[in-house]
């Protein structure tokens, strides 16, 4: 049954009014995992996220640095005429240590922010792929209700024909055929927004082709424990904060260093003093004082640091709250659309092809059946509303956990 409502919904989709040609081939369906291999490669913001690598790098780098020595050379008129030094800052405290620290821990930062980004972007796609999918069940539900109620014309107008039924038989039909016609023309118009929300993700033209799997029962739903803990564990949101707080935990461990004075060692000779000496040298050692600054930055980094861990605590405390939630709704939703899929769905179609053959034996008249083929019709879409609610369900609980779901 699904088949034949997909093959008429894209014979729906492709025909055009007075075109004797051939419709195009509509591409096969894509599964979930194809389209989410190529958003996530077509993504233009995860591409510009990704080139935080070779900046990260280049941080690396720049933290590795040693201090440069100072080359100096001077020439006067008094004596010594001539003199040149060389002085060489002394690095304390470990600094070169916590600088390479810190990069490192800001590169990791970089790749959370990367699976964050990447976990947001698997997330809308998910939600344009089975909203496309809703959609096409919806066209392919409005095609068919189409094409009973043009059965059922067809069939008054037979009887009408053979004095079995007055007019008024046939002008309801038609009049249902063509309130037919017009949910058939809105359903295409919406199946083409949603195709064209999807193309977008996939950085594609909104018209191209695209067809998915229409299968709204896709997904499982964890136990909303093992959620919870899988959000605790791989959640992206909480690995940025943990990485931030790490990130912080190194930048208070610079600020400490760079409390310890650095030294500058300098020698240097001098040239051309009479009648004391034609060669001389000198030599120092220069000490910074701490007389106006003292230790206010490393007590800044250990406030942010207390800032961070505090935010950090209050966001687990709340992805565990929407995690249970989330799976407990998405449950329901599940269970939901599983009673229209195994229960009433069959017997919606039973009913359907029992009202249409007692109309044309005659053992009903016709407002019975355009009330059976509209109640049935009504059935089908409030099934593909109770999918698509359960696909909802599922991106949102994807979403409070913060990582693909198992």
């Amino acid at each position: 049954m699904r088949a034949l409502l997909l093959g008429a919904l894209l014979s729906l989709q492709t025909a055009l009014p007075g075109h004797a040609e051939a419709p195009p081939p509509f591409p096969p369906p894509l599964t979930l995992d194809q389209v989410m291999t190529a958003a996530l490669s077509a993504n233009p913001a995860l591409a510009a996220a990704r080139l935080g690598r070779a900046e990260a790098q280049v941080r690396g780098e720049v933290a590795r640095q040693r201090p440069n020595p100072e080359l100096s050379i001077e020439e006067a008129r008094d004596y010594p005429r001539d003199s040149a030094g060389l002085s060489v800052p002394i690095e304390r405290g470990g600094k070169r240590r916590r600088r390479i620290a810190l990069a490192e821990a800001q590169a990791r930062s970089n790749e959370a922010e990367i699976a964050r980004l990447e976990a947001q972007t698997r997330n809308e796609v998910r939600r344009a792929y089975f909203a496309l999918a809703a959609a096409q069940r919806r066209a392919a539900e409005a095609a068919e209700l189409q094409s009973l109620a043009e059965r059922a014309r067809d069939a008054a107008r037979a009887r009408f024909e053979a004095g079995d039924v007055p007019r008024l038989d046939v002008l309801q039909a038609e009049l249902s055929a063509a309130q037919g016609a017009g949910e058939a023309d809105k359903a295409r118009g919406l199946l083409a927004g949603a195709r064209a929300d999807l193309n977008a993700l996939l950085r594609r033209p909104p018209d191209d082709p695209l067809v998915v799997s229409d299968l709204l029962d896709a997904g499982k739903v964890p136990p909303a424990q093992a959620a919870v803990d899988l959000a605790l564990r791989s959640s992206t949101e909480l690995s940025v904060l943990d990485l931030g707080l790490a990130q912080q935990k190194a930048q208070v461990e610079l600020a400490r260093a760079e409390a310890v004075p650095d030294l500058t060692a300098a020698a240097g000779v001098t040239h051309y003093s009479p009648p004391d000496f034609t060669w001389g040298w000198r030599a120092s050692l220069a000490v910074p004082l701490r007389i106006f600054t003292r230790g206010a930055q490393v007590r800044l980094e250990e406030a942010t640091l207390a800032r961070l861990q505090a935010e950090r605590d209050a966001a687990a405390a709340r992805v565990r709250g929407e995690v249970w939630s989330a799976a407990a709704n998405a449950e329901v939703q599940r269970q939901a659309y599983l009673r229209y899929r195994d229960e009433i769905l069959p017997r919606a179609a039973e009913v359907e092809r029992l009202a249409e053959d007692s109309y044309r034996s005659g053992q009903t008249g016709l407002v019975a059946l355009l009330q059976s083929l509209q109640s049935v019709h009504d059935l089908r879409l409030q099934a593909v509303q109770a999918g698509i609610d359960y696909q909802n369900a599922l991106a949102d609980l994807e979403r409070a956990i913060g990582a693909p779901l198992p």
